[in-house]
């Protein structure tokens, strides 16, 4: 084992307490104890932290998880320096930057793990509310990145391409690997091989969807980009986008809106960032796919879409999610993004509980463009 910086037996950090819809974005200061520290284990201390939907759901609860625990500090797009290894750890070294997304663990021995599939675990650990099973058979509450310490698998742990900033960096660790997973996976790679150029499309311009349209790009796909109104035409233009499509103008966009009508039946794929299904028309969406075209959706409303099972019979296409992305597919996205020099648009905030709340709620609210990072983490907890 290697230390350079003297680990406490607590953690500390600001953590939501109270989930009501008054009280969801205020957090306090909050000393934890991680999981026992093992032989695969790195230690890390936090420098940024990224603000993921995912976080504002969780403070408040949206999804509505009978088995959500409450305090937690939430946050899973980090970055930090590592400050002490596992007697196992090959691969990392006491004083480097690194980065962890939203898994912190998984078993690597089932059937998922072992097809580089590791995201699919059925016994992964989640970096912030997730439960560790201890060697002694006690449990663990996991806690995030809004703290000085995140405890992380080395499995889970990622080097940073240098042309990064820290809070350039933190967006990729949830945002971009689950943008570039379903973009990666569901297109033959043998049409790009044979001279044809997919069209995908990129549903909702926010913090998933900046990646998203980057990463398709730069895999050589023609974008679409679909938003209800005009104001982030230009955005998504500048982001890469080969067109935007309107879709606020019409309740039946695609037929009654003649520039929208030559989309219908086009599309090989499209990935679904939209983190609400309010006034979301899923069947007429579903309609600008070709036939066997695919649908994956990445963003997680809080309450459910609604579709006819006879939409599905225009075009025969499939409709599925996707979950973040393997350890390999993390690799291959930094790799991808050094070559092209993607970045995406990011607020600062010096870390504080009052820019933590701000944070918060700009992003809940779609306040930001595109994506809050919490920055200066390691001063704040002195």
């Amino acid at each position: 084992m290697s230390v350079a910086t003297t680990v406490p037996d607590e953690f500390t950090g600001y953590a939501v307490y109270d989930p009501s819809e008054s009280t969801w974005s205020t957090v306090q200061e909050f000393k934890f104890k991680p999981k026992p520290f093992d032989a695969n284990d790195v230690d890390i201390l936090v420098e940024t932290c990224s603000i993921c939907g995912s976080d504002a759901h969780t403070a408040r609860n949206g999804w509505k998880k009978a088995t959500q625990k409450y305090p937690i500090v939430v946050g899973h797009e980090i970055i930090g320096k590592v400050v002490r290894v596992g007697s196992n750890v090959q691969d990392f070294k006491v004083g480097e930057r690194v980065g962890v997304g939203a898994q912190a663990q998984s078993c690597l021995n089932c059937d998922m793990c072992k097809s580089t599939n590791d995201n699919y675990c059925p016994h992964k650990v989640m970096t912030f509310g997730g439960i560790y099973t201890n060697s002694d058979g006690t449990t663990t509450m996991s806690h995030g990145g809004y703290s000085n310490f995140v405890r992380i698998q080395d499995h889970f742990v990622f080097h940073i391409p240098d042309y990064l900033k820290n809070e350039e960096a933190a967006p990729f660790l949830c945002a971009g690997i689950t943008t570039y997973s379903p973009l990666s996976r569901n297109l033959p790679r043998e049409l790009l091989a044979n001279g044809i150029k997919p069209k995908v499309g990129i549903v909702g311009l926010g913090g998933l969807g900046m990646m998203a349209i980057q990463f398709a790009k730069a895999l050589g796909y023609e974008v679409y980009v679909f938003s209800r109104g005009e104001s982030k035409r230009n955005d998504a233009m500048q982001l890469g986008a080969d067109r935007v499509v309107i879709t606020g103008n019409s309740l039946n966009w695609l037929d009654d809106v003649e520039e929208n009508r030559d989309v219908k039946f086009k599309l090989d794929l499209v990935v679904c960032t939209a983190n609400s299904s309010e006034n979301f028309d899923l069947d007429t969406y579903l309609k600008v796919l070709k036939i066997n075209g695919k649908w994956v959706s990445v963003g997680l409303p809080e309450t459910p879409f609604t579709v006819s099972p006879r939409t599905f019979m225009a075009n025969a296409c499939f409709m599925g999610a996707s979950l973040l992305g393997s350890h390999n597919e993390m690799v291959e996205m930094f790799k991808l993004a050094e070559k092209n020099q993607i970045k995406p648009w990011v607020e600062c905030l010096t870390m504080s509980p009052e820019n933590c709340k701000l944070g918060l709620e700009k992003c809940h609210f779609g306040k930001c463009r595109y994506r809050v990072a919490l920055t200066d983490i390691d001063k704040a907890f002195k």
